[in-house]
């Protein structure tokens, strides 16, 4: 059983920042991409952004310049970097792999941003 353990969601204020994390397995993490989706209230889940085995990354438009995917090899741990965050960012943020040993879904972490 994959598991995505995720962490860092929280109620956080505009204009200020939340470091999302997700942990998995090491063969999960080397050979998937890895990817942060969000789902706010009565809105379809959407890509937030996603990392590759290799390194390439790829940003929704909406949040450019704000938030920063990145990934730790040696702790098997993928981040999210959220800054100047909105009352828009709120919702549940998901992590996700998938990729040649499959597709899976995190629990999703809560992300609520007050005005």
């Amino acid at each position: 059983q994959v598991q995505l353990r995720e962490s860092g969601g929280g109620l956080v204020q505009a204009g200020r920042s939340l470091r999302l994390s997700c942990a998995t397995s090491g063969d999960i993490f080397r050979l998937n991409t890895m990817a942060w989706y969000r789902q706010a209230p009565g809105q379809e889940r959407e890509l937030v952004a996603g990392i590759t085995r290799v390194g390439k990354i790829n940003y929704a438009d909406f949040v450019k310049g704000r938030f920063t995917i990145s990934r730790d090899n040696a702790k098997n741990t993928v981040y999210l970097q959220m800054n100047s965050l909105t009352p828009e960012d709120t919702g549940v943020y998901y992590c996700q792999t998938y990729g040649t040993l499959g597709n899976y879904w995190g629990q999703g972490t809560q992300v609520t941003v007050s005005s």
